[in-house]
């Protein structure tokens, strides 16, 4: 059964500009990843740096394998020091 990530990221208002340089570097890489169907990013329009990243997966396993890639051996090092706060994750279905 197909699965969306809500990925909800608030980073540093000074971050900004190497917040974007990380993610689209971060993104491709996720664009690649088996059962990845997609990957779109909105902006707050009331706050620029609070993003929402809704990544289509394919399946949850196919979602599974990509966290436990990013929490071993693709783990992104640089992206905690431009965040204002914790991540927050959310793993949804279609009705």
């Amino acid at each position: 059964m197909a699965l969306t990530a809500l990925l909800e990221l608030e980073f540093k208002a000074d971050s900004l500009d190497d917040a974007k340089k990380v993610m689209t570097r971060v993104l491709d890489e996720t664009r690649q990843f088996d059962g990845c169907d997609g990957i779109e990013i909105l902006v707050d329009q009331k706050n620029e740096a609070r993003w929402v990243v809704v990544e289509k997966w394919r399946s949850a396993e196919h979602d599974a394998a990509y966290r436990k890639f990013r929490a071993g051996e693709g783990a992104i090092t640089d992206l905690g020091p431009l965040l204002a706060g914790a991540p927050k994750l959310g793993h949804f279905t279609t009705l």
